[in-house]
């Protein structure tokens, strides 16, 4: 299986085990750095976090698959976090989350040609100009 349809099978499998992951995200985001959660003291609905965890996901499989997009759009993203108060280390840290909390909810079904899917993922989002 190819690393794009590894990261599609993983995120499927990690919807019927956990449902939405992106409140366990910010959950450990927070926990890691509680002085984000004070950006998102206006988004009472989720709305904002649920897109920026589906943006952060487009960018790690279009990382994966047929880098079309995904490099503007994280330098992109990293520049407006920036404005944010965001460092370059707390915007990376997000994209290794969403990875981790995956790695979890999958327990011993996290293989290694999943392990390797999104490693190369997170090294090709890494990479990105302006973002380390």
């Amino acid at each position: 299986m190819d690393a794009a349809a590894c990261l599609d099978r993983t995120l499927d499998l990690v919807t019927q085990r956990v449902g939405d992951p992106a409140p366990l995200v910010f959950a450990r985001l927070f926990a890691e750095a509680p002085d984000l959660q004070a950006l998102f003291c206006n988004d009472a609905s989720g709305a904002v976090r649920g897109e920026m965890f589906l943006r952060a996901l487009e960018c790690l499989q279009d990382a994966a698959g047929a880098r079309q997009f995904g490099a503007g759009l994280v330098a992109a993203e990293h520049l407006r976090h920036q404005g944010y108060g965001v460092d370059a280390t707390q915007f990376q840290r997000f994209f290794t989350l969403v990875v981790e909390v995956f790695r979890t909810a999958l327990g011993p079904d996290w293989t290694a040609e999943t392990d390797q899917a999104w490693a190369r993922a997170l090294r090709q989002v890494a990479a990105q100009p302006g973002t380390a």
